[in-house]
């Protein structure tokens, strides 16, 4: 089983201490949430429905006190500080930004890492966020799949052209040889399920869904992924768990899942020095018994 860490509101030197730590202990993946921007007030609701929350999330998702990162910047700093972790994003809001610049910069960390980095995307659901960066959100979903068309066709290498709805080009290049960057799909309902088995390179959980829903989610993406003609083997899916107990996730690993993502915060203390916060990481890991699957 691999286990990953899912970090949220934390600021750009804890993340690397945190990231440094994870390493060591054997974690497999570091998935690091975004917002753009904070809309002080909004109205929009999380699509989280029939998910459990985290149980640290009481209140607004984002609220002036939330610390937030540019999570491509924050990687390359994660890539630059550890050799195994993978650094991947969970999840992106792909329609807010241009593809091709988004493109260049998930290309420039993939080899900066080694070929570690993931790039896990989602429409969005900040509607208020849209707004301020002046995109329609309505247009999203359709973005979304266009920006995904133009970063694989970026990534080939060499010089090319396209014409869609949203985005038109020249005859341009991005990358002289070919980078293939993982892309992860983010979202649990059917369309977005539907979404990532034809588009994505993998599944990333949105929320923390329990395992009953877990395993529901896993077996529809297998049969998904198995009606577009693809091996589930190479098609990954990533599952917040709620908690990071060695038997709760040994029930994961027993349904067949293999890939769990616990809450960093569980783990990685707010308060204290680097010392410190280190100390009690690893203390956390082996009381819970995860230093027995860690490792790579």
């Amino acid at each position: 089983m691999n286990v990953g860490l899912s970090v949220y509101d934390i600021t750009g030197p804890d993340l690397v201490d945190l990231a440094v730590a994870a390493d060591e202990a054997g974690f497999d993946t570091c998935w690091l949430g975004e917002h753009l921007l904070l809309p002080v007030e909004y109205e929009s609701e999380h699509p989280r429905k029939g998910n459990e929350a985290h149980e640290h999330i009481t209140g607004p998702i984002i609220s002036p006190d939330t610390e937030l990162l540019d999570p491509l910047v924050a990687l390359g700093a994660v890539a630059a500080v550890t050799t195994g972790l993978r650094p991947a994003t969970g999840i992106y809001i792909l329609p807010l930004r241009h593809p091709l610049a988004t493109a260049r910069a998930a290309a420039s960390l993939h080899e900066l890492s080694g070929g570690r980095f993931h790039l896990g995307v989602g429409v969005g659901w900040l509607e208020e966020e849209f707004a301020s960066l002046g995109v329609p959100f309505e247009e999203r979903r359709t973005r979304f799949r266009e920006s995904i068309a133009l970063m694989r066709t970026a990534w080939v290498g060499g010089p090319f052209q396209f014409e869609g709805e949203h985005f038109r080009t020249g005859t341009i290049q991005v990358t002289k040889r070919r980078i293939d960057v993982p892309l992860i799909l983010g979202g649990n309902a059917p369309v977005a399920l539907e979404r990532a088995a034809s588009l994505g390179d993998g599944w990333f959980s949105s929320g923390t869904p329990d395992f009953e829903d877990a395993v529901r989610l896993d077996a529809a993406l297998i049969d998904l992924r198995s009606q577009q003609g693809g091996d589930p083997r190479d098609f990954p899916r990533w599952f917040r768990v709620a908690g990071g107990e060695r038997s709760r996730l040994d029930r994961y690993r027993d349904a067949g899942i293999d890939n769990v993502v616990v809450w960093a915060d569980q783990l990685w203390p707010a308060d204290g020095d680097r010392d410190h916060k280190r100390e009690v990481f690893f203390d956390r890991v082996a009381e819970l018994g995860l230093d027995g699957v860690l490792g790579r």
